[in-house]
């Protein structure tokens, strides 16, 4: 059967395994591509995250519940669960994708995901998708703090440098890509005290900005 590495992984053998490879097509390699499978699987996600912090956190309000799920479902998250995976070895891009690097994309590989959970919903019914989902967000709920705000990418660098009385990041764009209905937009994060300079992209400036916070403060951290 195609794509036996990846099935294994997911811990789900599809009956229909032209869904799996339909959420695998992006839609610069042509159709039918990923793009409907994604907006079905956002929604599945959200719900099974939802499901899974109302059950394991008790204590939290409906706000603090709000903030948790959504670090979970960005992208940030969605594409290291999908380098795990391994997801960017099974995609089909178009040629010109490929050249640009559209496998390692986060905001490619993170939709790629999404596509997966709605492609294993509709071979296997809700509870298939929440087995998938559950069993892949072990580690990131693991990491939960609920005594703890989160912070998003950007504000965690700020707080970085600030700590260390460096000045802090400048955000350039870089680029702007694809079609109106669909854009793509590259930011830069530089910070020459340290000489870092990291690419983000993202469905919005925000997106990508957070993108280009989060690689620089992993570079940081290494240093």
């Amino acid at each position: 059967m195609p794509l036996e590495r990846l099935q294994r992984e997911l811990g789900h053998r599809f009956e229909d395994a032209s869904l799996l490879k339909q959420a695998l097509t992006h839609r610069s390699f042509g159709q039918p591509n990923n793009e409907r499978l994604e907006f079905l699987g956002d929604s599945i996600l959200n719900c099974v995250i939802a499901l899974a912090l109302f059950s394991r956190f008790g204590e939290l309000r409906e706000g603090e519940l709000s903030r948790a799920r959504a670090s979970l479902v960005r992208q940030e998250a969605l594409h290291r669960l999908a380098a795990g995976l391994q997801l960017g070895d099974d995609l089909q891009l178009g040629e010109g994708e490929l050249k640009s690097g559209g496998a390692r994309r986060p905001s490619i590989l993170a939709d790629a995901l999404e596509a997966v959970f709605a492609a294993v919903y509709l071979d296997a019914g809700f509870e298939a998708a929440k087995g998938v989902i559950d069993a892949l967000y072990v580690p990131l709920l693991g990491e939960i703090d609920p005594r703890k705000p989160a912070k998003d990418p950007k504000t965690a660098l700020q707080e970085w440098l600030q700590g260390r009385r460096v000045a802090l990041p400048v955000y350039t764009m870089s680029q702007v890509m694809g079609e109106a209905h669909a854009l793509e937009f590259e930011v830069a994060c530089e910070i020459p005290q340290f000489g870092i300079r990291t690419l983000g992209r993202g469905g919005s400036r925000r997106a990508a900005e957070q993108q280009s916070a989060e690689l620089a403060l992993a570079e940081l951290r290494k240093k």
